[in-house]
């Protein structure tokens, strides 16, 4: 068993072996994970956290790592949970290495964490939303989460982000893929990396044509704006900032910041709860409760929906 308080007082302090500790704490739902949430929460709320997504090849870990720079030129220190597919054999992140990021592996001020989604979906790993909580609670003041890349299903990043960024790049059938995907609802800031190569402009044309015609906005509403970056020269990345900041400070005016933190906390209280009901459910396999109702749904005795309020009402009078 790991000394929680003392985890804790030494990620506050930088030290970044304790914040990893904290993370595979989340990561394997250890058992002392509940202390470890408790012990961070009256320490969180302080960080902005940005989440960036985008279909495969689109820059996405080359623009994490260069708005990693920009933020530290600003003297701020920047997490980064850099979410990766599932190895099929270990579970782990296929991408763990994190080579595109590995300028700032030595700098102190960076705390940097790929995380497996092992099979869940939406394009981030189900420890997720308690990793930022350590990041937050560890005093980063940015924290940059970026998605696995897989396209279509990637809109998940939106209910974990204060702000999300949408990548995109020229040649890659991007446009069509933002109307399908819903992404044209989930951006706040859209990017269009590779700038330099041809179609770059079409691009960004075609997303700006999307957006007028999908807009519902009314006066004062946020509209997100189209930034072109060359990601890997650093290019444009400045302008990605600035219209970071200025959403966040809309929100914050607007009190759309502490709605959307609410909302994720929430979302979070939900799924801890979902999660629970299924272990306990879980375990009702082969139980006599279970085998009796299923029985009686075979004889014609009982409808399924039935069925499932009696065995909910079992399992809340069970915890009560």
């Amino acid at each position: 068993m790991q000394d929680v308080s003392s985890l804790v007082a030494q990620a506050r302090e930088g030290r970044p072996r304790a914040v990893a500790r904290l993370i595979s704490l989340v990561e394997g739902a250890s058992p002392q994970l509940r202390e470890v949430m408790a012990t961070l929460a009256p320490l969180t709320g302080g960080a902005y956290v940005v989440g960036l997504t985008g279909s495969p090849g689109v820059g996405k870990s080359t623009s994490t790592s260069a708005l990693v720079t920009a933020y530290r030129k600003q003297g701020k220190r920047v997490g980064v949970l850099a979410v990766d597919p599932s190895s099929p054999f270990s579970g782990g992140a296929l991408l763990g290495d994190r080579v595109r990021m590995s300028e700032h592996v030595s700098d102190p001020g960076v705390y940097i964490r790929s995380m497996a989604t092992r099979g869940h979906l939406g394009g981030l790993a189900w420890a997720a939303p308690q990793a930022i909580r350590v990041l937050d609670a560890a005093g980063c003041d940015v924290i940059l989460v970026e998605t696995v890349g897989v396209g279509q299903s990637e809109v998940e990043i939106a209910s974990q982000a204060d702000t999300s960024v949408v990548l995109l790049a020229p040649g890659m059938g991007d446009g069509i893929q933002a109307a399908k995907a819903g992404i044209l609802e989930i951006g706040d800031v859209y990017v269009v990396n590779k700038a330099d190569r041809d179609g770059a402009d079409a691009t960004a044309r075609e997303l700006n044509h999307m957006l007028g015609l999908g807009e519902s906005r009314g006066p004062g509403d946020w509209r997100p704006p189209i930034v072109k970056t060359v990601a890997a020269r650093g290019e444009g990345i400045e302008e990605v900032v600035e219209a970071l900041e200025k959403h966040r400070a809309w929100m914050e005016e607007r009190g759309v910041l502490a709605e959307r933190r609410k909302a994720r906390a929430a979302r979070e209280v939900e799924t801890i709860a979902v999660t629970a009901l299924r272990e306990r459910i879980a375990d009702l396999h082969g139980d006599r409760r279970l085998s009796a109702l299923a029985e009686r749904i075979v004889a014609g005795e009982l409808d399924p929906y039935r069925a499932a309020d009696e065995l909910v009402a079992g399992l809340t009078e069970g915890s009560a």
